[in-house]
């Protein structure tokens, strides 16, 4: 008997936790407060509280273990803290130095690129205002996902992230998906 498999892609709002238990049993919202998910649905990777974006949900453990392999490229539209500068864009894409796990870690090579405002709607926690200085967006195409990885990248060329939203992971792209939409899917490959 062939098990039927379910997918989904999620828009995850800022400060809700990927998961669907809570383990500090802090009360913020869970993945399961979004929709009634089948049992054994695990979020494909994960955006920590302070991250938006596109996130993918699976029954399945091979379908989440390849996508999370480094086969496919995730694209985050990250804000960051000033009018960030060609030459940290450029060290963006040949990898920096960020910590990882207690040591110094060297991200691997990708893809980044100054964006017009991607005009998202306003997050339920306000980030600022213009009074503390100006801001710009950036693109940020990755392979590889360590912890908080894309904030740490920008940190490391002196532009700290202010907000951080996936926009795509593979072939799958955010689009048009509203705030907390769930959408249940065919495939996810």
């Amino acid at each position: 008997m062939k098990i039927e498999h379910r997918h989904f892609i999620i828009h995850k709002p800022w400060g809700m936790i990927s998961q669907f238990v809570n383990p500090a049993k802090r009360k913020k919202k869970l993945l399961g407060d979004l929709y009634n998910f089948p049992d054994k649905t695990m979020a494909i990777g994960r955006l920590d509280v302070a991250s938006e974006g596109l996130l993918l949900l699976t029954t399945d453990g091979k379908v989440s273990a390849e996508i999370r392999s480094q086969k496919y490229e995730k694209e985050y539209y990250v804000q960051v803290d000033g009018i960030i500068t060609k030459e940290a864009v450029e060290k963006l894409k040949t990898g920096v130095e960020i910590g990882f796990n207690g040591k110094k870690y060297t991200t691997k090579p990708g893809k980044a690129f100054l964006i017009n405002d991607p005009k998202f709607p306003l997050r339920s926690q306000k980030i600022r205002d213009e009074r503390h200085g100006p801001t710009s967006w950036v693109s940020i195409i990755i392979r590889e996902g360590k912890f908080r990885q894309v904030r740490k990248m920008t940190a490391a060329v002196g532009f700290p992230t202010l907000r951080l939203i996936r926009v795509r992971i593979g072939e799958i792209k955010l689009d048009n998906l509203e705030v907390s939409e769930v959408k249940e899917v065919t495939t996810l490959m």
